[in-house]
């Protein structure tokens, strides 16, 4: 398994060439995309990460249009409640941008059958975007710790000095700055928190990151298109939310390094190539640590790697196919292809995707 593992992060560093989604025919095939005459039939109820919407319902659109017998619904309620839907056996599958805890590993999961665990493998991979909505502000630049102080609650005003001395060239407002969280549980919450923690932790001061939002300051929404909404409707707001939502919010750089760096597919792919996979997972759990202090300018730490969540064995008859045929889809060339151009998010490397559907070509 270490070999398998070891492999899996040698793959990322291909993710930024488009050419990565190279598979072989025979992959793709088996990944289950299908011609229009599929006899595949049925349903399919998925739920989870809101930051997935966009590509599941081209997902879905492309999948029914080739397998016009099986119907496909997804729910993009949140990660935490993805998990726990699909734990409870609400759901075929889950999408969830914070990979499943200790905790929910050592339960027991509904739709699978007994004494089975589930799978784990990534949909995509997508910067977090620090939105923001300041008039007559147009570009912004923030460190870490300026950031922890914002959603924390101890910087209240965008004239603050501590912001002032990153942007220098701007006219900063003497504005109360409204940061704006997630209300619901929320893996972007707790890739946030984690950037947060990993690089401003006298800041950002958690026992560890979570789904849930751990201050009481500031304004909750729920779900990215919440936050994004009250951003945009507010009046010196700022928030995160999967990038490919932010719309035409103005998006802060980060600093890396010594330089400010502005969110790409390609600068989110580059940091988990230098990222490691969590320990102790099963060979059917591709859960990635991902390495938020890089100092290279080159890499944008503020990302997500995505995850769908079901089942190795599943309980119900007939429901094994189609997840095959579905997720094999999502993870082929044409599946990338296609949340790439929809929700701008990084294709997966195809030594990652190929690991991913030998993962989910086993499901029985």
């Amino acid at each position: 398994m270490n070999i398998t593992r070891t492999s899996r992060i040698a793959g990322f560093a291909a993710i930024i060439a488009v050419s990565s989604l190279t598979l072989s025919a025979c992959a793709a095939n088996e990944g289950g995309t299908s011609e229009p005459t599929s006899t595949l039939a049925g349903s399919l109820v998925g739920a989870g990460a809101s930051s997935q919407g966009s590509a599941q319902e081209a997902w879905i659109a492309a999948f029914q249009t080739s397998n016009p017998g099986v119907t496909i619904t997804y729910d993009p309620s949140g990660s935490g409640a993805g998990r726990e839907t699909f734990i409870a056996g609400g759901s075929d599958f889950a999408g969830t941008d914070s990979y499943l805890n200790d905790d929910e590993l050592a339960g027991t999961f509904a739709a699978c059958a007994a004494g089975t665990t589930p799978f784990e493998v990534p949909a995509y991979i997508s910067p977090i975007a620090v939105i923001f909505n300041v008039d007559g502000v147009s570009e912004l630049n923030l460190d870490a710790s300026t950031i922890a102080k914002i959603f924390n609650g101890s910087i209240t005003n965008w004239n603050d000095a501590a912001i002032v001395a990153l942007n220098p060239d701007a006219t900063l407002p003497d504005l109360a700055i409204t940061p704006v969280h997630r209300s619901d549980d929320s893996g972007t919450t707790k890739n946030f928190s984690d950037y947060l923690f990993q690089n401003a932790d006298a800041d950002w001061v958690i026992e560890k990151p979570s789904d849930t939002f751990p201050f009481e300051s500031g304004e909750g929404a729920k779900g990215t298109s919440g936050v994004v909404d009250a951003v945009t409707n507010g009046v010196g707001t700022i928030g995160y939310a999967d990038a490919s939502k932010a719309g035409a919010l103005s998006i802060a750089k980060l600093k890396v390094g010594d330089e400010f760096v502005a969110f790409t597919p390609e600068a989110a792919a580059a940091v988990v190539a230098g990222s490691k996979p969590v320990d102790g997972r099963s060979a059917t759990d591709m859960a990635v640590k991902l390495n938020r202090k890089t100092t290279n300018p080159a890499e944008y730490p503020l990302v997500l790697v995505s995850y769908l969540v079901g089942c190795n064995e599943y309980a119900k008859a007939g429901v094994a196919e189609n997840v095959k045929a579905y997720i094999g889809y999502i993870l082929s060339p044409e599946g990338q292809a296609e949340a790439a151009a929809q929700a701008g998010s990084a294709p997966l490397a195809a030594m990652m995707a190929e690991e991913a559907l030998a993962i989910v070509n086993a499901i029985k």
